[in-house]
């Protein structure tokens, strides 16, 4: 097992989730209960990373990092780092490849929300916060947990964005989709089984929360 590249992948998911839920959330709401001109659009640019290939999304971030483009040398002067091939740049990109996942099943969630509901808290008193903590996160709650659930599983088998990006420095952006990459053109095939083995469980993991949820709300609604 190559521990450091354990390490670097769950760092990554873990702090991609933590990032990504406050914008998710926000995002989530927005494009489920606003109308506004552009509404589909925005809809289309956060879905945009599920249909791109991931070495075309890895190589606009690696043009948009570097610093001779403005996002990149702005970087670079605030912080005197550069993007690429550092975890400060995969971890960026994984913010951006894992936008849908953290945006979607949230928007579902608050889709099914009726509007009368709302409504009746507004009526009660509450104000536009109160019903967001009060009425809304409570029954939103198995989307937000979809949403991590997904972002996290993606991140830790996410390759192309993060090959491109971050290329794999040990210790800093190797991350374990990366060593199992290596191990296999090195002919380790026993050490890529069992890194291997280890992110396939978490996937099974992953859709056995996301379909148990599913099936508890569907219960909900039932009844």
């Amino acid at each position: 097992m190559d521990w450091p590249a354990l390490w670097v992948s769950l760092r990554l998911a873990g702090l991609t989730c933590l990032l990504l839920l406050p914008l998710g959330l926000w995002l989530g709401r927005t494009l489920a209960l606003a109308r506004f001109r552009g509404r589909s659009l925005c809809a289309a640019l956060v879905a945009l990373p599920l249909v791109m290939p991931p070495t075309v999304l890895g190589f606009y971030l690696m043009q948009g990092f570097g610093t001779e483009a403005p996002f990149g040398a702005l970087w670079s002067r605030l912080t005197g780092t550069t993007l690429n091939f550092s975890f400060s740049g995969i971890l960026l990109a994984s913010l951006v490849a894992n936008l849908p996942f953290a945006v979607q099943p949230i928007q579902r969630a608050f889709e099914t929300i009726p509007a009368n509901l709302r409504e009746a808290a507004w009526c009660s008193g509450l104000g536009p916060w109160q019903t967001l903590w009060r009425i809304e996160l409570p029954l939103v709650w198995p989307g937000l947990v979809s949403a991590l659930a997904l972002t996290f599983a993606h991140t830790l088998g996410e390759f192309g964005v993060i090959l491109m990006v971050g290329g794999a420095i040990d210790g800093e952006t190797r991350t374990l989709a990366i060593a199992i990459y290596d191990r296999v053109q090195a002919f380790d095939e026993q050490g890529a089984a069992l890194m291997s083995a280890m992110l396939l469980l978490v996937s099974f993991l992953t859709i056995a929360v996301v379909y148990g949820l599913s099936g508890r709300r569907r219960g909900l609604h039932g009844h």
